[in-house]
C-alpha cells in the first residue's frame, strides 16, 4: 500500500514539475512579455556586442508595467533554469513526507510538497528582484543594452567572468553546493511539520541554491538575459554541478576557466584603451 502511494506521489510530483518547467520555458520562448523574440536576442558570439554598434539604443525610463515585466522575466527564467536540478529534492521531500505520515495517520502529503516548492521559488523571487534592480542600474549607466539585454562593456563583462570564476573556488560556494548535492542533511536539520514548516524548509533549501548559483546567474548580464544559448548552457552547468559525480570537479575547472577568460578580456580591453 505504501509503495503504491509512493509511486503515485512520484508520478504526480514529476508531472507537476514537468508542467511548471514546460510553462516557464514556453513563456521564455514567447519573449517573456517583453515583446521581443528571444531568437533575435540569441547569439553564439562572445562578447555578444562584438561587431555591433554599441549605445545604439539609449536607456528609456521604466514605468511600473515594465518593472513588473522585467521582474516576471527574471523569475520565470530562474524557474526554467533551476527547476530541473531541484526536481530530485522535490521528489525526496514528497517521499519523506509520505513515509512520515504513513507511519502515523496514513495521510497523503497534501499541501506540504507544494508549500516546499513555493518556498523554494520565493527565495528565487527575491534574487530576481535584485537582478531586476541591477539590470535597471546597469542600463542607466549604459553598461547593458536596453534592447539586447547584454553587456556592452568589456570591463563589465570581464569583471562578471572573474567574479563568477573566483566565487566558484570559494569555501562558501563549496558549502552551498554540498547542501544542494546532499540535501537530506539540510532537510532533516530544518524539518518542521505542516505546510508552514514545508514552506520554511523550501526557503532554506532555496537559500543554499541561491548561494550556490548566484554568481553564475549574473553571467546572464554578460551573455544576454534572453540569450537562449546562455540560458540553456548555464542550466546545464547547474544540473551537472548538482547531480553528477563529477560536479565538484567541474565547478573548480569552470572557476579557473572563467577567471582566465575574464582576465584575458580585461587585459585586451585595457590595452586597446591605452593604445
Amino acid at each position: 500500500m505504501l509503495e503504491r502511494a509512493l509511486r503515485r506521489d512520484r508520478l504526480v510530483v514529476l508531472a507537476a514539475t514537468a508542467a511548471m518547467l514546460a510553462l516557464a520555458w514556453g513563456w521564455l520562448l514567447l519573449g517573456a512579455g517583453t515583446g521581443m523574440s528571444p531568437f533575435s536576442m540569441t547569439t553564439l558570439a562572445f562578447p555578444p556586442y562584438a561587431g555591433r554598434q554599441i549605445g545604439l539604443f539609449p536607456h528609456e525610463p521604466w514605468d511600473g508595467a515594465y518593472w513588473i515585466t522585467m521582474l516576471a522575466m527574471w523569475w520565470i527564467m530562474m524557474i526554467a533554469m533551476m527547476t530541473p536540478s531541484a526536481a530530485p529534492v522535490i521528489l525526496l521531500h514528497a517521499t519523506v513526507t509520505r513515509r512520515g505520515r504513513a507511519g502515523t495517520q496514513g495521510e497523503a502529503p497534501g499541501l506540504a510538497t507544494p508549500a516546499f516548492v513555493a518556498g523554494y521559488l520565493a527565495i528565487w523571487l527575491v534574487f530576481s528582484a535584485a537582478a531586476t534592480l541591477l539590470e535597471w542600474l546597469l542600463e542607466r549607466a549604459a553598461y547593458v543594452s536596453p534592447m539586447w539585454m547584454w553587456s556592452e562593456s568589456a570591463a563589465l563583462t570581464g569583471g562578471l567572468l572573474m567574479l563568477a570564476g573566483a566565487y566558484q573556488l570559494t569555501p562558501f560556494k563549496a558549502a552551498c553546493l554540498e547542501g544542494c548535492r546532499s540535501p537530506i542533511e539540510v532537510l532533516s536539520r530544518h524539518w518542521r511539520p505542516g505546510a508552514a514548516g514545508a514552506f520554511r524548509l523550501g526557503i532554506v533549501h532555496g537559500a543554499y541554491c541561491v548561494g550556490c548559483c548566484w554568481a553564475l546567474m549574473l553571467l546572464l548580464f554578460a551573455g544576454g538575459a534572453m540569450n537562449l544559448v546562455w540560458i540553456a548552457g548555464l542550466s546545464l552547468i547547474v544540473i551537472v554541478e548538482k547531480l553528477t559525480p563529477w560536479g565538484r570537479a567541474l565547478g573548480r575547472a569552470l572557476g579557473a576557466g572563467l577567471l582566465a577568460a575574464g582576465a584575458a578580456l580585461l587585459l585586451r580591453a585595457f590595452s586597446l584603451f591605452g593604445g
